[in-house]
C-alpha cells in the first residue's frame, strides 16, 4: 500500500499486494462453515438475489445445511424472499448475532433483519458498510453449515472487494441477462475474480426467454443469447437459462422463494459441490 493510498480499493487501479491479501478471519462463529460460494453481477437489476436465492433452496433440498449471508447491504431482498419478518437476536453481551432461520431451514443473516422497519433506507459509506459484512462474517453464530451463499452487491466495489478478501471463498457464480453489453461486463466480474484467485464456478442468465403459457413457443424478449459464447471465450464450463416467469415472481412477493422450481439451477450447483 502507497503512502497515498485512500483505502477505497474500488477507485484505485493498483494492482498492490494490500489489495489482494486475504484477511480472513476465522473464530467460533464461522469455523464450522465448509463452502462459501459468492453471487455476483456486474451491474443491477438481473436477479442476482433471485439466484442467491434458489441456488440455496436447491442446497437445502439436497440435504445440505444451508446459509445465506445478504451482503447486499443497501438493497437487501432476501429476508423478503423467505418470508421473513422477525428481527435478528443476540446473547446478552450483544457480542454475537443469532441468524434467522426460514421454514425450510436456510439460516439468513441480512440488514433488514436490524433494522426496525424493512423500508429504512441504509444510508452508509463505503467502508462502513464493508465493515457490517465482515461483521456478519465474523459475529453471527453461523453453527455448522455445509453450504453458504453470499449475496453481493452489483459490480466490482467494495463490498464484493471486501467479501472476496474476509471470507474464505471457494468460487463465484455471475449472474446475468442477455443484453449484447453483457458481455462487457460478465468478463469485468470475471476478472475481478481472476485478479483474487477465485474460480468462477458458472454462469446464469436470467430472464434468458419467455415460454408462451398458451403454444409452448419460446421468444427472446431481449435478443438471442449469447452467453453460451460469452462463457465459451472464458472456458466457463456451466451455463444455466432462467426464463421470464411471472409465477416466480409472485412466490418471492410472497415470501415463498422456498416453494420455486429450482431444477433450472442443476448442472450450476452439482459443479458448486464438486
Amino acid at each position: 500500500m502507497s503512502e497515498s493510498c485512500s483505502g477505497s480499493c474500488s477507485s484505485c487501479g493498483s494492482d498492490c499486494e494490500s489489495r489482494k491479501a486475504p484477511q480472513i478471519v476465522r473464530n467460533a462463529n464461522n469455523d464450522k462453515v465448509k463452502k462459501i460460494i459468492a453471487v455476483v453481477s456486474g451491474k443491477g437489476g438481473v436477479g442476482k438475489s433471485l439466484v442467491t436465492s434458489m441456488l440455496a433452496v436447491k442446497a437445502a433440498k439436497e440435504g445440505k445445511k444451508t446459509a445465506i449471508l445478504d451482503a447486499d447491504i443497501t438493497g437487501p431482498s432476501i429476508p423478503k424472499s423467505f418470508g421473513l419478518k422477525e428481527r435478528a437476536t443476540c446473547n446478552e453481551a450483544g457480542t454475537v448475532i443469532y441468524p434467522e432461520v426460514t421454514r425450510d431451514g436456510i439460516r439468513v443473516m441480512s440488514v433488514n433483519l436490524l433494522m426496525d422497519k424493512e423500508t429504512d433506507p441504509v444510508i452508509w459509506r463505503g467502508p462502513v458498510i464493508a465493515g457490517v459484512v465482515k461483521q456478519f462474517w465474523e459475529d453471527v453464530a453461523w453453527d455448522d453449515v455445509d453450504c453458504m451463499f453470499i449475496d453481493c452487491p452489483p459490480g466490482t466495489g467494495d463490498v464484493p472487494l471486501t467479501v472476496f478478501q474476509s471470507l474464505p471463498v471457494d468460487g463465484i457464480v455471475i449472474v446475468t441477462s442477455p443484453q449484447d453489453l453483457v458481455s462487457m461486463i460478465v468478463e469485468k466480474a470475471i476478472n475481478m475474480a481472476k485478479l483474487m484467485d477465485i474460480p468462477v464456478l458458472g454462469i446464469v442468465e436470467n430472464m434468458s426467454f419467455f415460454k408462451c403459457p398458451d403454444c409452448g413457443s419460446i421468444h427472446y424478449i431481449y435478443g438471442k443469447s449469447r452467453i453460451d459464447e460469452v462463457a465459451a471465450e472464458n472456458n466457463i464450463s456451466h451455463v444455466a437459462k432462467l426464463p421470464m416467469d411471472s409465477e416466480i415472481a409472485e412466490l418471492v412477493d410472497m415470501g415463498k422463494a422456498e416453494d420455486i422450481d429450482v431444477s433450472a439451477l442443476d448442472e450450476i450447483f452439482n459443479s458448486i459441490m464438486e
